[in-house]
């Protein structure tokens, strides 16, 4: 997505020179030299794109593409371009571990595994499609695996398959590594059969899964329906039809506390009673919050705890670190990248969408309204014929729901989705993208010290060091979430010293007025006050001629300046 960047500025930018170059003599060269060098940056980052995608950048590329975003002010996800999906075919899937895990490791899956089975032994007798759907690292493929073994299920059906379709899977492929499984469950299968598979093509393939003798029998409505069981994140890939019962979608939760507690305890202690020891009952508590009933979360970090030293001294200083130790541990790597797998396989305009997710931190419940506005005033809902932009940010909302990127926490009475959240999981891997990418969103609660630039900068809580140590020129967003109070220097220094600033989002800020200077924030487009007790809008928002949203709903402010006409 980077290179599409360097493509708008291709577009934009040179055309712009040229224009106002005409009268200079001896600046189309410059000009000329300057698109063939966007060009080849284009190409390069076309590639360090494709590569980023399958954990394949070096850390030299990754810090040049980082700092080309940087130098020249331009967002790379903000700018739009075509999702990458390009995988390499060494690429190692961190998932296949879950295939090969003994009984005795798998805990709080009891239940829908007895309840899958009763769908797949006494079901309906037609044929009948399950779809387990779930956020990554839930156990959707480990779940499956232990029903697909199961003694009652294997006995039940003639022959069974197990087939993996990945992103970039081959139709061919799968409808032969199918036929192979089928052949191998059937005696009367012969050698000669086995082989000539690799030498069909794709019609052939079809028509022997369609009318070779087994499938024929098992699939159809003979009085023993054949079954056929999905795990998928999305629940877009998952069929169903509300009006058939041959068709049910089965959402997996996260693990409750008692049993995320009881597969935590087993994997740090390595035994089955998995007694903690009282000094460290607490902080396995906060650890176990912090991977919110995510099965992946809690074997992996589980299982690193198991080789340090059982001391509170050491596990506290495990957990403040921990979001640092999920980017950089090679022992705590798979659960980012598992969990990366959603966000690489979205398309480019969800993905500034998802990350911007990123200013609200974790265990934050989002104003879905809220954050719709966001998304619009940062230009990245693109309008659609006859729709209007809240319709189209609903829609990407829902897709990131349905990919099982957000969690709904609160529907409206007339079914509209009121508020979200995202897994404290899914954020580590936002920060990370965005770490990669130069978005650069930083999100300050209860620091006493902060010495970093920030783009997008979110503050929550409440702040002991000065506010205005952690502004910058170049900050474009900020966004205030349930503090306590706003310093009035604070408030000056974002009017003044903000020039690039595109949003300010005060909803519920303690504050009951805003300077003058707000007229100097020339690029400003969105500026909310809900919530909030201020009464008086200056004279110089008159200025602010790239205001698209003024959002004063439950404010005191009960008439609007003369000079808002100018707008």
């Amino acid at each position: 997505m980077a290179e599409s960047a360097v493509k708008l500025l291709i577009q934009n930018l040179i055309p712009l020179l040229a224009q106002e170059a005409t009268l200079l003599e001896g600046i189309h060269d410059k000009i000329a030299d300057i698109n063939s060098e966007l060009e080849s940056i284009q190409s390069f980052l076309k590639d360090a794109d494709a590569r980023a995608e399958m954990g394949d950048m070096s850390a030299v590329a990754k810090t040049w593409v980082k700092q080309r975003g940087e130098r020249y002010g331009f967002n790379f996800l903000e700018q739009g371009g075509p999702s990458n999906d390009v995988r390499h075919d060494t690429w190692h899937d961190p998932r296949v571990a879950s295939l090969f895990l003994e009984e005795a490791e798998v805990v709080g899956i009891d239940s829908p595994k007895a309840e899958l089975i009763e769908w797949l032994v006494e079901g309906p007798f037609n044929r009948m499609v399950i779809s387990i759907v779930g956020i990554g690292g839930l156990g959707k493929t480990t779940l499956v695996k232990k029903v697909y073994e199961n003694e009652k299920v294997v006995a039940h059906f003639d022959c069974c398959a197990w087939i993996t379709v990945s992103q970039s899977y081959k139709m061919e492929e799968l409808l032969r590594h199918m036929i192979r499984q089928f052949y191998q469950a059937s005696e009367e299968s012969a050698s000669t059969s086995i082989e000539s598979i690799d030498k069909m093509k794709e019609t052939e393939l079809i028509e022997e899964v369609r009318f070779w003798g087994y499938i024929k029998h098992v699939l159809p409505n003979n009085g023993k329906g054949g079954r056929i069981i999905i795990t998928t994140r999305s629940e877009s890939v998952a069929p169903t039809n509300k009006e058939s019962p041959s068709y049910d979608v089965h959402k997996l939760s996260p693990l409750p506390l008692e049993k995320a507690y009881e597969l935590f305890c087993k994997k740090v202690f390595q035994c089955e009673s998995g007694d903690c020891p009282l000094e460290l009952v607490e902080l396995s508590h906060l650890i176990i919050e912090r991977c919110e009933g995510l099965p992946l979360a809690l074997e992996v970090i589980g299982g690193l705890l198991s080789t340090k030293e059982k001391s509170a001294f050491e596990w506290r200083k495990f957990l403040d670190s921990l979001s640092s130790e999920l980017q950089s541990n090679p022992h705590l790597l798979s659960i980012t990248k598992i969990l990366s797998l959603s966000y690489f396989d979205l398309p480019y305009n969800l993905k500034a969408c998802f990350l911007y997710l990123g200013m609200f931190l974790e265990d934050y419940f989002i104003n879905c309204a809220r954050l719709i506005r966001l998304w619009i005033a940062k230009g990245f809902i693109k309008e659609k014929q006859g729709i209007t932009l809240e319709d189209v940010a609903q829609d990407y909302l829902k897709q990131l729901i349905h990919r099982s990127l957000i969690q709904v926490e609160h529907v409206g009475f007339i079914g509209r989705i009121r508020m979200c959240q995202v897994h404290d999981m899914m954020c580590e891997v936002i920060l990370s993208r965005s770490e990669d990418l130069g978005f650069h969103l930083v999100s300050i609660q209860n620091y006493s010290r902060f010495d970093r630039i920030a783009r997008r900068l979110s503050i929550r809580n409440n702040v002991d060091t000065p506010l205005k140590c952690f502004t910058s020129s170049k900050t474009c967003s900020i966004l205030i979430l349930g503090v306590d109070q706003v310093p009035n220097a604070f408030l000056t220094t974002c009017f003044v010293n903000f020039k690039l600033k595109k949003i300010m989002d005060f909803e519920g800020a303690p504050i009951n007025h805003i300077t003058k200077e707000v007229g100097n924030l020339f690029h400003l487009r969105y500026l909310s006050l809900r919530d909030t007790k201020v009464q008086v809008l200056p004279k110089s928002i008159g200025k602010l001629q790239n205001l698209e949203i003024l959002d004063l709903k439950r404010s005191l402010v009960y008439k609007l300046p003369m000079e808002i006409n100018g707008l």
